[in-house]
């Protein structure tokens, strides 16, 4: 197997989640056509029920399953969707209904390897969040039992599935800013990210991204979507990682840093550097990627183009993406690069339907998801143990 995509194992199996019992049932009579796609959705917290909420919009995908261990979060996250899905809080008996087609993996961190394979082993085609999963044995085993199963996933890193960004990685690739030098990626935020807590219990089930045991913190939750990117440009992984953060800001109990700050150095001499605050939100989300030839900024919704030693009036009025298109000017991003695209979280969602029903593998796949996931975890492991991390291959 070659380096790209060579999954290393060490690190402690994955957790699974709380059985109990079957909840909130309401029988759907409309769905189970040939042309639907029933979605059960396991976790529906802020993202499982913003996913659930998405759904809603895309014909012929109808959720008729949702699944959480938190009876509060699991009603609020059943009353997100339009078409009266059964609530179970055991995810083996959302695995059980025959009339699931597909599974949404939206729990916490740790238990993706886990849940993702049950769900293969049900059968059901996978669509599992960002990050992949925690841990190299996790990644491993998970690759390993994708690639033996004949149903389709998706990892959730949903920028992968944006138009824009498909756009602007084949403009890099076709040498907008020519020889690629460096990466500059940041995701700041001013917030303690933490979510409220109606009974003391619940703390570490509702704030699990604080605690090392479920999360990666701000690299698997945040990073992750702009590691993923620079894998995908520059269609390698990274050959070691340094890298220091802490809790130096909200002193509040929380295990995972606050701030983090890693440097990714890939085979052909590139660096990549990641940035994550929660103490100030000055440019808020942004990738910088900066060549011989100019830079290209991209955020969430929006990209520019700003060439080397070039002036505002030697700007092109034909926009890359847009013939005819006027050009935008910002002197601090340059020309602007437009072309319309949906909402990220809704495109992957599609890809992930069209990929279902032309049994296609997605951009977006197991192993994009693993090499990203490998790259998270050197970057933990380079923070937390305070040492080089190098991608090994044995």
């Amino acid at each position: 197997m070659k380096r790209r995509s060579f999954i290393k194992k060490t690190a402690a199996v994955t957790a699974g989640i709380a059985s109990s019992s079957y909840l909130y049932g309401n029988v759907l009579s409309s769905v189970n056509t040939n042309d639907t796609i029933n979605i059960g959705v396991i976790g529906t917290g802020d993202r499982g029920g913003g996913l659930m909420s998405i759904i809603n919009s895309i014909d012929n995908v109808n959720v008729i399953a949702a699944c959480d261990v938190l009876p509060f979060r699991l009603k609020k996250g059943l009353a997100k969707s339009h078409t009266k899905p059964i609530g179970y809080s055991d995810y083996q008996q959302l695995l059980d209904n025959k009339n699931v087609d597909a599974v949404i993996v939206a729990t916490p961190f740790n238990m993706h390897s886990k849940i993702a394979i049950d769900a293969l082993d049900a059968n059901k085609h996978v669509y599992c969040e960002k990050t992949l999963a925690k841990g190299y044995q996790g990644i491993n085993e998970l690759v390993n039992k994708a690639n033996h199963s004949k149903n389709i996933f998706q990892t959730g890193h949903q920028y992968h599935s944006s138009r824009l960004y498909t756009h602007v990685v084949d403009l890099i690739q076709q040498g907008k800013v020519g020889n690629i030098t460096a990466f500059e990626c940041q995701w700041n935020r001013h917030g303690n990210w933490r979510r409220p807590v109606p009974d003391p219990k619940f703390e570490r089930a509702i704030n699990w991204r604080m605690y090392r045991d479920y999360s990666g913190g701000l690299t698997a939750e945040l990073c992750s979507h702009q590691i993923d990117f620079v894998n995908w440009v520059l269609k390698e992984t990274p050959n070691q990682v340094m890298g220091v953060g802490g809790v130096d800001y909200w002193k509040d109990g929380r295990e995972t840093y606050d701030n983090v700050h890693l440097i990714y150095s890939y085979p052909n001499g590139v660096k990549a550097k990641f940035t994550c605050l929660t103490s100030n939100a000055k440019d808020g989300y942004q990738i910088k990627v900066i060549g011989d030839k100019g830079t290209i900024i991209i955020d969430t919704k929006n990209a520019w183009f700003y060439p080397e030693g070039k002036k505002k009036n030697k700007v092109i009025r034909d926009v890359d993406g847009v013939s005819g298109a006027t050009a935008q000017w910002d002197k601090e991003k340059g020309s602007r690069i437009n072309l319309e695209h949906l909402d990220p979280s809704k495109q992957a969602l599609l890809d992930f339907k069209y990929s279902i029903i032309n049994n296609k593998t997605p951009e977006s796949n197991v192993i994009t998801g693993a090499n990203a996931a490998i790259s998270v975890q050197m970057g933990l492991d380079a923070m937390y143990n305070n040492e080089i991390v190098k991608w090994k291959t044995k």
